[in-house]
């Protein structure tokens, strides 16, 4: 009997509310959709920007060794950024090639956070988007320099060949990680995510989704996987 006992007290909240049940069924059907909604920009928001973020980091990443290259009389053959392979610098000759490699991971993590905080002043909008973007760097270079002091492999068993010492991958590692957790701290809500999590728009989800569209293209029509 208890399910016609709640039947009866959910009539009754509709009679004390002056909706019919036909009206009341339907504002509810419309909840429910509009939810679902709310839910589905948020999913395809957070795989956009995951995504965008691998590929942003990366080019700033190679953009590091493209620049340490030129400032110690190197000269970079080939640049690779493909979506679907990992990124690479190849510089011949190579003067300095502790300087070239170290300046991938370093401003691979110094110029998105430089972005963010610029941002954070200038263009406000934008800032929690480059804050995660600036977390993701710092965390993915840490990682990978990290993962370096027990299995050298590219940028870390470059260093090592050169004579840098593992502990100096560590306390990289040490300083990114950290910082790059930080960054993300409370910002869940920024994303939708937890009880104060603020909607997503589907204007937002395009624009990011857009922009790794534009990315994606960008790679495949100027970059080889070789």
């Amino acid at each position: 009997m208890r399910w016609r006992r709640d039947g009866l007290e959910a009539r009754l909240q509709l009679w004390e509310a002056g909706l019919p049940p036909d009206e009341a069924r339907l504002s509810e059907q419309s909840r429910a959709s509009s939810q679902d909604t709310i839910v589905a920009a948020k999913i395809i928001y957070g795989l956009a920007t995951i995504l965008l973020c691998w590929l942003l980091m990366q080019a700033v990443h190679e953009a590091g060794h493209v620049l340490g290259a030129s400032l110690n009389g190197g000269r970079v053959t080939n640049v690779v950024l493909h979506p679907l392979t990992i990124s690479r610098t190849d510089v011949s000759p190579n003067p300095q090639p502790v300087v070239e490699v170290w300046a991938g991971p370093i401003v691979g993590v110094v110029l998105p956070v430089a972005m963010w905080l610029v941002a954070r002043r200038w263009w406000k909008p934008v800032a929690p988007w480059l804050r995660f973007f600036a977390g993701f760097c710092l965390l993915a270079n840490g990682c990978y320099l990290g993962y370096g002091v027990f299995e050298p492999i590219g940028d870390a068993e470059e260093l090592r060949r050169h004579g840098v010492p593992a502990w100096m991958l560590g306390v990289f590692a040490a300083a990114t990680i950290p910082f790059g957790l930080w960054l993300w701290h409370g910002l869940g809500p920024e994303f939708g995510w937890g009880p104060q999590g603020q909607p997503v728009t589907w204007r937002r989800a395009a624009i990011v989704s857009a922009a790794l569209v534009v990315v994606v293209c960008l790679e495949l029509r100027f970059s080889d996987m070789q």
